[in-house]
């Protein structure tokens, strides 16, 4: 499959399974699962015709692991970054000690103020190393990177859960929790 093919149609299912199902006419479930044959679809009806077989290229091979089949394969969903109310049924567990949020320049000012907050998604996002933090950063400019107390959130009530793609999710994180790298 062509690379440029990959990459358009990956972001399409990024909009549909983390935003915008209507966009195409795909219903999600509760837990933000689509039926893959439903995805191809109204994929196919609006424009984006895939096969099963570069659907599976696209989700073994997206660099960030942002799509999982279900067991069964019948279902996709995306793994996190919804910005619509799903229940993706993660279970609170304890995180490590530190955490790491990568941001840009522009934003840290806000940050330092109000702490980081999940905006428009469902959750804050945290990393648990330095390395795609920087990654992360470097999509909204020069990159800083904030190191979350995660443990003394935990402690004072706060949960975590981890993603099937390994990305810690929080619903927010304070200021007196974050310090800069």
């Amino acid at each position: 499959m062509n690379p440029t093919l990959i990459k358009r149609a990956s972001r399409k299912l990024s909009l549909v399974l983390r935003h915008q199902p209507e966009a195409i006419g795909l219903k999600l479930d509760e837990n933000g699962w689509a039926g893959v044959e439903d995805l191809l679809r109204c994929l196919a009806a609006t424009g984006t015709p895939l096969r099963r077989e570069e659907l599976e290229i696209i989700v073994a091979e997206n660099d960030k692991k942002r799509f999982s089949f279900s067991p069964d394969g019948h279902r996709i969903r995306a793994n996190q970054g919804h910005s619509i109310t799903v229940d993706l049924q993660l279970d609170p567990v304890p995180p490590p000690a530190i955490l790491y949020h990568g941001t840009s320049t522009k934003a840290i000012a806000s940050i330092m103020r109000t702490g980081l907050q999940p905006r428009q998604r469902q959750h804050v996002h945290l990393s648990l190393d330095q390395e795609t933090a920087t990654r992360v950063g470097q999509r909204h400019g020069k990159p800083i990177i904030l190191h979350v107390d995660s443990a003394a959130m935990a402690r004072d009530g706060f949960q975590f859960y981890c993603s099937a793609n390994g990305v810690w999710l929080t619903e927010a994180v304070p200021q007196k929790y974050l310090s800069l790298s």
